[in-house]
């Protein structure tokens, strides 16, 4: 399987969210196939977490600029870009009956792995999704859903 590599600008838009989601299904369904199609555990985990990350570099990461995501072998990584140096943290641990504040959890608990490392005076929010093979039927090479 061969890598490949997207970015996108993002723009301060309402839709930002729910357009960086439609581009990561797009790339996950075209890089991965089967595995990568709508209803798979791993490619929902990967458009939840898309959500969060973009969301709270709006809200906390002073302005978010780019979407990268990248395919390596059987594994996404998404990279989440912004102007804040802040690294995300918890504000104290996690409480399933709030509002809100569930991202940093929801990343730890569905990625592979994430982090945050400096990026040109701020940020990159990163997290790694891997996304296993889905055995095809030749008779419904793709999953219904």
């Amino acid at each position: 399987m061969a890598s490949g590599t997207r970015r996108y600008e993002l723009t301060e838009v309402p839709e930002v969210v729910g357009a960086c989601r439609d581009l990561t299904r797009r790339a996950l369904s075209e890089w991965f196939g089967p595995a990568g199609a709508p209803g798979q555990v791993a490619a929902e985990d990967a458009l939840l977490l898309v959500s969060e990350v973009v969301t709270n570099a709006f809200t906390h990461g002073g302005v978010p600029y780019e979407l990268r995501l990248d395919r390596t072998g059987g594994r996404l990584w998404v990279q989440v870009s912004d102007t804040s140096p802040v690294r995300p943290r918890p504000h104290g641990p996690h409480r399933p009956s709030r509002a809100s504040g569930h991202g940093l959890y929801l990343l730890e608990r569905l990625s592979a792995a994430w982090g945050c490392v400096p990026r040109d005076g701020g940020k990159a929010v990163w997290f790694e999704v891997e996304v296993p093979p889905v055995p095809v039927d030749p008779d419904h090479p793709w999953p219904e859903g």
